[in-house]
């Protein structure tokens, strides 16, 4: 028995399961959903728009304000404008790699790469945070798995000398007409390609519930099978995927795109008691109209202009976010769920122009970029760390990914501290260095 990308590398699910457990930790209920924002969002046309700099440096976009007063942000961002009181701005991260893979290794393990790959094209060479979830909780006693990949998984990060078990488990795009619950199967001999099917397997699933004894059959077998056959025959297991149990105006909530309904099926699976879920931010909708957050001079195509791909994209990401923000607190998940929205790092202050067809936009830069954390049960509606009057470099409060990731962890109830053994038994820290962002706790 198999549970497609958690079967890694010949590792069964039970062997994965057995693997987990030797880390025996007690687990938090508590759960981080992070929106990745591959390419590297523009704080100036997000969260930190700096409307009375120089007019080549300046935001393409005017600011509004919140429903917090003092906090403004950027136009295409209303539903965000009626919520400031539920998120907090963290406006002076930086570090000092504008590689997109590199950066991102950064943003995502807390450990900056011995070698640097212009190419972006690197691979790390440690864990990111979900794979250290999954080492350190393991499953739930439902058998959900600690850590889950969508629309797919960051590819320049890996589980490295944890091991292919400590995969996330990634699934498709859920916004897809032919989108089904995971690649779930049964060894069903030459047949089991019909359990690909969704309500086929759902109707499989329901009917193993009702016909084998788990406690009679399963008896002799050990914790860990049992845990392998639960994750096929649990009702929460089997419902968490399943987003048509959710209602369709909810659903046009968050956006009937690959953005949006991730971030249903996030909610979904945090109330599952999943710890890490992160949603690979890349394009909201299929097509090179839509892109990445690589808004530099070059990837304008048609467009001629950045803010041309940012003005459709942003409110894209306005509704999913605002949607998964309200409906976090409306349930009373807001202790238990963090949101997190960063990227590998932000854009360049001055706006340049470039091939093709001086095409306009702005390049990568580290130096300063803007992160949004909501829930957790911390403190909202504040705006922490500022940058200089052109957006170049942090004035207040400097804050690093390290300092953003040990805030994560705080919340899971992961020591960052502790050490777990590399390939060569080295102890190698979870994080070299950070702190929890004290303003947050």
């Amino acid at each position: 028995m198999q549970v497609g990308a958690l079967a890694l590398g010949g590792v069964s699910l039970p062997e994965v399961l057995a693997l987990r457990a030797a880390s025996n930790q007690s687990r938090k209920d508590t759960s981080v959903i992070m929106l990745y924002q591959h390419g590297g969002a523009s704080h100036f046309e997000t969260w930190d728009l700096k409307p009375n700099a120089p007019s080549e440096m300046r935001s393409q976009f005017s600011s509004i304000a919140t429903n917090i007063a003092g906090i403004d942000i950027c136009e295409h961002f209303p539903l965000q404008a009626k919520i400031a009181d539920k998120f907090a701005l963290i406006r002076s991260m930086h570090h000092d790699v504008d590689i997109h893979s590199d950066g991102g290794i950064i943003a995502l393990t807390g450990k900056r790469p011995a070698q640097l790959d212009p190419t972006s094209q690197s691979k790390s060479d440690h864990p990111d945070f979900g794979h250290i979830a999954s080492h350190v909780l393991g499953f739930t006693n439902t058998g959900m798995p600690p850590y889950v990949t969508l629309p797919q998984r960051p590819y320049m990060t890996r589980p490295t000398y944890l091991g292919l078990h400590h995969s996330s488990f990634e699934i498709t795009d859920p916004s897809k007409p032919d989108y089904q619950t995971p690649q779930l199967k049964l060894a069903a001999g030459h047949n089991s390609q019909s359990l690909l099917d969704r309500k086929s397997l759902l109707s499989r699933l329901d009917t193993l519930r009702r016909d084998i004894d788990i406690r009679g059959e399963l008896a002799g077998v050990d914790e860990f099978r049992q845990l392998a056959y639960q994750m096929l025959a649990s009702p929460t297991a089997a419902a968490a995927f399943d987003l048509e149990q959710e209602s369709l105006d909810l659903r046009k909530r968050y956006g009937m795109n690959t953005w949006g309904q991730s971030c249903l099926l996030a909610r979904r699976l945090a109330e599952a008691h999943v710890p890490v879920i992160n949603i690979y931010c890349n394009t909201p909708l299929s097509g090179p109209e839509h892109t990445n957050w690589d808004d530099h001079a070059g990837n304008a195509g048609r467009s001629g202009h950045f803010a041309t791909f940012m003005r459709t994209r942003l409110p894209f990401l306005d509704q999913c976010l605002s949607a998964l923000i309200t409906d976090i607190y409306e349930r009373n998940l807001d202790r238990k769920i963090m949101v997190c929205v960063v990227g590998e790092f932000g854009r360049t202050p001055k706006i340049r122009t470039g091939a093709p067809n001086n095409s306009v936009g702005r390049d990568h830069w580290p130096q300063a970029y803007t992160a949004l954390v909501s829930g957790g049960g911390m403190r909202m509606g504040q705006v922490i760390g500022a940058t200089n009057s052109k957006g170049e470099y942090p004035t207040q409060r400097p804050t690093t990914p390290q300092d953003l990731l040990s805030t994560i962890y705080h919340h899971l109830g992961i020591d960052d501290h502790a050490t777990i053994p590399d390939f060569f038994g080295r102890p190698v820290h979870i994080l070299p260095h950070g702190q929890p962002i004290r303003e947050l706790l």
